[in-house]
């Protein structure tokens, strides 16, 4: 159901002054979504998974405790991963490296096909 004229403009001024009160947390809420934070969590479990396999290799001859520690490490971090994995899987390659590219990141259009278009958009107003 789509919001009401009435609510949309409440919705304007709350960001609005979000803005204006905390003008970093709010460019901080605009650029990151479901997918950024699922994206580090991989990244950070990829890195668990590393140290885990590290501490595996490195003190499973000299302490068996420790060696096992590194395995829980690896499993635990493979949870993480494929846990995070699913909610990527819903994300498209633009959501999750837009944050890297910049604000036109989300645009796949090659410069030709945007200029085709913006013709094409110059095309119907000069027609209407």
């Amino acid at each position: 159901m789509p919001l009401s004229e009435h609510e949309q403009r409440i919705l304007a001024e709350l960001e609005e002054s979000l803005s204006k009160q905390d003008p970093r947390f709010a460019k901080s809420v605009r650029e990151t979504n479901v997918y950024s934070h699922g994206g580090r969590r991989v990244r950070w479990g990829a890195a668990g998974f590393v140290l885990g396999l590290a501490i595996l290799v490195l003190f499973f001859s000299r302490s068996i405790v420790i060696g096992l520690g590194g395995v829980l490490l690896m499993f635990i971090s493979a949870i993480v991963i494929e846990r995070n994995a699913r909610l990527l899987g819903r994300a498209s390659w633009q959501d999750l490296t837009r944050h890297i590219r910049g604000d036109e990141a989300h645009t796949t259009e090659s410069p030709r096909a945007r200029s085709l278009r913006d013709w094409l958009s110059r095309q119907r107003n000069k027609d209407q």
